[in-house]
């Protein structure tokens, strides 16, 4: 009897220290949300300078496209039981006030956002911000990069800044690139040096981070405008479908998804994977570290897609040229998942340097 009873003690033992490593989730997602503009832009204390001039854009389709793209973000995170993801990269936004409207509406309750966003120099007046939930992210230290590129014939070129945000996610310290590259508008290998540009913008802000700490936990994302097979990517950026030990490259999980076919969006009967989530290789699968990569994916639902026409399985967007279909965005949302251990040391940051704001 006494026998058993030990038996069933170290039983007991066992499976509380198994339920004391068991893990959590965190969910990071990036989402080109297509042209998200108010209609009331006269009416802002500080209007951009949009050019977005879509027919009949009113408050009524304001007001759905907000709905829409927050069934998206709830539903993403409902994948994982979840209001949303714990961090979100958006892209295409006009300005703070569009992201209040969409992180208030009654889709995201319960989701508990704040968002981080630089007005950027953007001819088209969009921009990209960070949406967080504050039971999972608290900043730290944000800064933006301007990307200066010109025209061959010498006039300037204006795009979106590159967002750096530093932060605590649980105990770890990470940093966040979030990206919006200059467009193929000309063509793809007319445009390639832009974007070869920004891949050095995002190079230059990697080794400013790494100057300050000596193994960073790093995350690239964004709509980069070219897939991740592209020289921008491969090369520019250093995305390999591999992690590794060195920081001098970035595991690219959507490389791998790119290359079975996937993408994000679709032109010409041709799928791209634009948007992209990059990682720091030192980070993944290091038990001495707070979190571990499990997994990366593309939102796609059924809903999500066009279901009829020529357009059909490409994502169901707002505009089709100038014809409304009332739909989400020419994108879909790509993600990337984490697990951490509820119990893992603190791991406190190896500063090597003074931090301090670095605008180019």
């Amino acid at each position: 009897m006494r026998t058993v009873i030990i038996l069933i003690l170290l039983h007991l033992c066992s499976c509380s220290k198994v339920c004391s490593q068991e893990t959590r989730e965190t969910l990071i997602a990036f989402y080109n949300v297509e042209n998200l503009f108010s209609p009331h832009r006269a009416e802002l204390p500080e209007p951009s300078n949009s050019v977005y001039d879509q027919p009949e854009w009113n408050l009524r389709r304001y007001n759905t496209k907000i709905r829409n793209l927050g069934r998206v973000i709830r539903s993403l995170g409902g994948l994982h039981e979840k209001p949303g993801p714990d961090l979100l990269g958006v892209a295409e936004v006009e300005n703070a006030g569009v992201l209040q409207d969409l992180i208030h509406h009654d889709a995201l309750q319960g989701g508990d956002y704040e968002i981080i966003h630089k007005d950027s120099p953007d001819h088209r007046g969009i921009d990209v911000a960070l949406l967080y939930r504050r039971s999972s992210f608290i900043p730290h230290h944000t800064e933006t990069h301007t990307l200066r590129m010109y025209h061959e014939e010498g006039y300037r070129l204006y795009t979106r800044d590159l967002l750096v945000v530093s932060g605590y996610l649980g105990e770890e310290l990470i940093h966040i690139l979030i990206n919006h590259w200059p467009s193929r508008r000309g063509g793809k290998e007319q445009s390639a040096r832009l974007r070869s540009l920004a891949a050095k913008l995002n190079r230059r802000a990697i080794d400013s981070i790494k100057r300050l700490y000596s193994e960073p936990f790093l995350i690239a994302m964004g709509d980069f405008n070219d897939d991740p097979t592209d020289p921008s990517m491969y090369y520019g950026l250093r995305g390999r479908n591999k992690a590794s030990d060195s920081l001098e490259t970035l595991f690219n999980p959507m490389l791998e998804l790119f290359r079975k076919g996937y993408g994000s969006l679709a032109y010409r009967d041709r799928w791209h994977l634009f948007d992209q989530i990059l990682l720091s290789g030192k980070k993944l699968g290091n038990q001495e570290h707070s979190y571990a990569y499990k997994k990366a994916g593309i939102f796609m639902p059924a809903w999500l897609r066009s279901s009829r026409g020529a357009y059909r399985g490409y994502p169901l967007r707002t505009y089709i040229g100038r014809t409304y279909t009332g739909g989400y965005s020419d994108h879909f949302p790509v993600y990337v998942l984490f697990t951490a251990s509820e119990h893992d040391p603190l791991v406190e940051p190896k500063v090597v340097g003074d931090s301090g704001k670095n605008e180019n």
